[in-house]
């Protein structure tokens, strides 16, 4: 039941004409509903790549490593220190410290 809708009502009119009515109804808002929606994701797309021309950056800006990064990173791979230490030196979580050594590593080679 719609309550805004009597015409959609199922619960009376379950005659055959009720039933097409209520069908075509849905079928039509099913449609502007799904058509707004696709209209939305277009206009969004070209927002981003208009955004994106312009030289806009999307997300969080990247923040280089502590000091000493690369020394601690020797560290724990030499393992002279265990990753709780090191992540405790430089003051990051276990994910963003093996992150930051991955990339230390690739720019490195």
């Amino acid at each position: 039941m719609v309550l805004d809708m009597p015409l959609l009502d199922t619960r009376r009119g379950k005659d055959l004409m009720g039933t097409f009515l209520s069908d075509i109804v849905l079928q039509v808002l099913s449609f502007v509903a799904e058509n707004e929606r696709t209209n939305i994701r277009q206009r969004q797309a070209e927002g981003i790549a208009a955004a994106k021309a312009r030289g806009v950056k999307f997300g969080r800006p990247p923040i280089d490593p502590p000091e000493k990064f690369e020394k601690t990173v020797k560290l724990q791979e030499e393992k002279k220190i265990i990753i709780q230490e090191a992540v405790r030196r430089r003051g990051m979580s276990e994910s963003t410290f093996y992150r930051k050594a991955r990339m230390h590593r690739t720019v490195q080679k």
